[in-house]
Order: structure tokens, then C-alpha cells, then sequence
């Protein structure tokens, strides 16, 4: 089956100035982002991908066009939407009541005029899913392709192909810039690489150039490459 690349997109001056950008417009790249996705188009080399997809917020959307210039936008992919957290300061966000909640029961955590946290998910999962699919019958079951999308969306999208409950996805690191690589299977996904922000990620498409169908079963005591 293919391999879909999880990307966060890099870095912007919400996050390193403490400040829930959620939904915000307007929302570009910093330098240091700028300086990570160039270097994210580099580890890819001259590999092409079968399909880029991204959220439609800007920050997506400039980290999406380093991989391909033809971006495919799904607003599943959306960050979540945080309602009236949008905007403000994580360090005051920490004294609500909430913050709690969200640390410790995601699942049942939903943001005051935004939506919850297990709605996210499901967009999400479905949305890569969906797409996956799409990949596998146009362009084989060897192709790569990428999603870009945002921290919060791509650790349900991870805690999912895991079997995680929700309520374990804060256990799940996604950095900007970094490449997560899954495969869906027939029988279960599997994770590939997580949170890797610095390999060079060609050898994903060897080792799908070797692979004529990926099985579903796994290799008890771990198999060779």
C-alpha cells in the first residue's frame, strides 16, 4: 500500500512567542521555518510524490509547495479548532480549568465555540484515510504521497494508526517540519519513521520500489529491510 508523509508545517512566530495561533489568518512562516522546510525539500531529493494535500491555513500552504507545486487543500486538515482559545497566550490558557482536561482526557475535552478534540480526529482520519485510497488506485500501491497539516491534528492522526485512545495522543511528539511515514494495510497501519527531522527520507521510495505489495502481517522478530 503507499506511504502517505505526515509534515508539519515549520516553524512561525506563534510558536515560538507562546500564542495559540489555532485558526488565525495570516499566519506565515518565520526564518527559522523557512530555513526548515528548505531543508525538508532537500531530504526529499528529485522524489516525487503521488499527491500533496494540505490544510488551507498559509502556513500549510507554504510548506506544502516545497514538496509540489500542485497542493490539493482539504479543510480536514485543518488545525482545530480551538474556539475562544484562538489567539491567546498558553501561558494564561494553563490557569483555566481546561487545560487540565485537555492534558489528561483529550477525549473528553471540547473548546468553548470551537469544536473537540475527538471531532478533529475523526475529520482527520478520515481525510488521510480517504486520500490514501485515492493514492493507491491511481498511481499503485507503491507511491508516496504527503499531508501537511498541523501538531495537534497529526498526533490523532499518529495516536489512530497506532490503536492509541485519544486519550494517550499527548504521549506523541510532532516537531515543525518533521516527516512522520505510515502505511495502511489491509490488517493495521504501520508506522514507518516519527517525528524524523532530520534523515534523508529517499529511502522511503526504495524500499517501496522493493516491496511489490507491503503485507499485512508482521514480521515476527523484526525481519530485514
Amino acid at each position: 500500500m503507499p506511504v502517505v508523509l505526515l509534515v508539519r508545517h515549520g516553524q512561525t512566530a506563534a510558536n515560538t512567542s507562546g500564542m495559540l495561533a489555532g485558526r488565525s489568518p495570516g499566519i506565515a512562516l518565520d526564518a527559522t521555518g523557512e530555513d526548515q522546510i528548505s531543508q525538508l525539500g532537500e531530504r526529499l531529493g528529485k522524489q516525487k510524490l503521488a499527491r500533496v494535500v494540505a490544510s488551507p491555513l498559509d502556513r500549510c500552504v507554504q510548506t506544502a509547495r516545497v514538496l509540489d507545486a500542485d497542493v490539493q487543500l482539504d479543510e480536514r486538515l485543518l488545525e482545530c479548532d480551538y474556539g475562544e482559545w484562538t489567539g491567546r497566550s498558553l501561558s494564561d490558557l494553563r490557569r483555566l480549568k481546561l487545560w487540565r482536561v485537555v492534558q489528561d482526557h483529550p477525549s473528553g475535552a471540547s473548546f468553548p465555540g470551537g469544536e473537540s478534540l475527538r471531532a478533529m480526529q475523526a475529520r482527520a482520519v478520515e481525510a488521510v484515510r480517504e486520500h490514501d485510497a485515492e493514492v493507491a488506485a491511481a498511481s499503485g500501491r507503491n507511491a508516496v504521497w504527503a499531508a501537511v497539516s498541523h501538531g495537534d491534528v497529526l498526533k490523532a492522526i499518529v495516536a489512530d494508526a497506532l490503536g492509541l485512545h485519544l486519550d494517550q495522543f499527548q504521549r506523541i511528539v510532532i516537531d515543525p517540519a518533521s516527516v512522520t511515514a505510515i502505511s495502511y494495510t489491509e490488517r493495521r497501519p504501520f508506522l514507518l519513521r516519527l517525528n524524523d527531522t532530520g534523515g534523508d527520507l529517499r529511502g522511503l521510495w526504495k524500499a517501496q520500489r522493493r516491496r511489490t505489495a507491503r503485507s499485512s502481517d508482521a514480521v515476527v522478530g523484526g525481519g530485514a529491510r
